[in-house]
């Protein structure tokens, strides 16, 4: 039986992260992964959903060439090639992963591992063959996968999740989406902007209904402006898949309609990947889905500890990656700070994109505070006028009294690569008076924060 001093159960982008910080600090490392290295982030999620919308954008710079003074005819997409392009971008980073373990000598262990006593672990490789590994500390990362609801069960053709969304052999002429976080409004934005006739069906009164309201109502303009059709406090009850295509029963204020169309997409969050992997032999607690951990992320069981997508935090590539790091630094004896979930940045990656991190303006005043509130639409900027990015906006939140930045909310182009400007500032316990003064080059997309901060001060200048 080989020993490590760290196992990891899982390569996704908690876990393999997980295991390079391990090893560079010093501890002889192994992970465990039954499919390929990277896990959903790198193969079925942030990476090739990515890829997949970069190839919508250009699409759509295309066709709108003449807006830029350019001439483009005879612009046409061919959808199998955006298809094996996502495809060869993931592969490629999975092969990175492969490079970064050989790097950091780190052993991969092919096969599916399930916990056991004594901190040890016993896989079972292509074959069926068990081996049984044992480790001072088991760090469970094993990440979750698209959450089926009863009246939406998946069969892979006519209702689908999203890695058959990112693979499909032929474009759908009509596609439902239901539910409008991240994943749905990213794929609704793809097919959409591939020619496909898209409706969005959200069970409450807002897309994307973790964000700002306004941030909400400024997508819910700019997708149906796109073509989309939303439907708000709708609920799919049922879904006939008898025919040639699919009939959604939508439940709405108005009484029910039945949609048609060649494929429902199901978006309707996430379920953790805890069956099977030996939590219960172990003794590991669990509730409603999710392993309890404190704030070093230790279970109830010494030895055993559990990061990502498996735990209560948000359910984000960054977080897992920054929960793993934390977990790993803390068993080498090193001094860590818990991880502050209030800070967090949220990004989807549609065009206009959104990005946000911190209290919404509702939150704010949920909780009674005296707050300050700016904005500043991009339609005012000088670089997205130019670049022809004129959608969207940025709006900061400040508590009154202290100059606390609370909250950061934008929507517009690239904003996803501008957000952390605002969770370094407020990791910094930076005031509004100080990123007022702290001077943004021209032109830039980046000045819009400037400007949304001063005019919650009263002190704009470019509206």
């Amino acid at each position: 039986m080989s020993t490590f001093d760290v196992i990891v159960l899982g390569s996704g982008p908690g876990g393999y992260v997980t295991a390079i910080r391990a090893s560079q600090l010093g501890l002889k490392t192994a992970i465990i992964e039954k499919e390929n290295l990277g896990g959903v982030c790198l193969n079925w999620g942030c990476i090739p959903t990515k890829a997949l919308l970069k190839s919508a954008q250009v699409f759509e710079y295309l066709q709108h060439a003449g807006d830029y003074g350019l001439k483009a005819e005879g612009v046409d997409k061919d959808f199998d090639a955006v298809v094996k392009r996502s495809r060869s971008v993931a592969d490629g980073m999975s092969k990175g992963v492969q490079f970064l373990m050989k790097k950091n000598k780190i052993e991969v262990i092919n096969g599916f591992g399930r916990l056991m006593p004594g901190k040890k672990v016993v896989v079972k490789g292509e074959h069926g063959e068990p081996a049984e590994y044992s480790a001072n500390h088991i760090i469970i990362a094993t990440g979750a996968r698209s959450r089926e609801l009863p009246s939406l069960p998946q069969d892979g053709k006519k209702i689908i999740g999203y890695r058959e969304a990112m693979t499909l052999a032929d474009q759908p002429k009509k596609m439902i989406v239901v539910g409008s976080g991240a994943i749905g409004i990213e794929f609704a934005y793809f097919y959409n902007s591939m020619g496909t006739e898209v409706t969005v069906v959200e069970y409450l009164p807002n897309i994307v209904p973790v964000e700002d309201e306004d941030i909400s109502k400024q997508l819910e303009r700019s997708f149906k402006k796109a073509g989309v059709k939303i439907m708000t406090s709708a609920e799919v009850t049922s879904v006939d898949t008898s025919g040639q295509g699919v009939k959604a029963t939508v439940k709405t204020a108005k009484g029910e309609q039945v949609l048609e169309a060649d494929i429902v997409l199901s978006a309707v969050g996430i379920k953790t990947n805890i069956e099977n992997i030996g939590l219960e032999d172990v003794g590991i607690a669990t509730d409603r889905d999710k392993i309890i951990v404190n704030d070093f992320y230790q279970t109830n069981i010494p030895g055993y500890y559990a990061i990502g997508d498996v735990t209560p935090g948000q359910a984000l590539a960054h977080v897992a990656s920054a929960e793993g790091i934390l977990c790993v630094e803390n068993i080498a004896g090193m001094h860590v700070e818990a991880l502050d979930y209030g800070n967090i940045p949220g990004c989807t990656y549609c065009t206009p994109e959104i990005a946000s991190v911190g209290l919404t303006e509702k939150q704010a005043k949920e909780q009674g505070l005296d707050i300050k509130v700016g904005k500043f639409p991009f339609s005012a900027s000088g670089k997205a006028k130019a670049a022809g990015t004129a959608d969207g906006f940025v709006k900061v939140i400040f508590d009154a009294k202290y100059g606390e930045w609370l909250g950061c909310h934008m929507i517009g182009a690239g904003v996803t690569d501008m957000i952390a400007e605002a969770v370094v500032a407020r990791k910094l316990e930076t005031t509004g008076h100080e990123v007022l003064k702290a001077v943004h080059p021209h032109p830039t997309m980046s000045e819009a924060v400037m400007e949304a901060v001063a005019d919650a001060y009263d002190e704009v200048i470019h509206l």
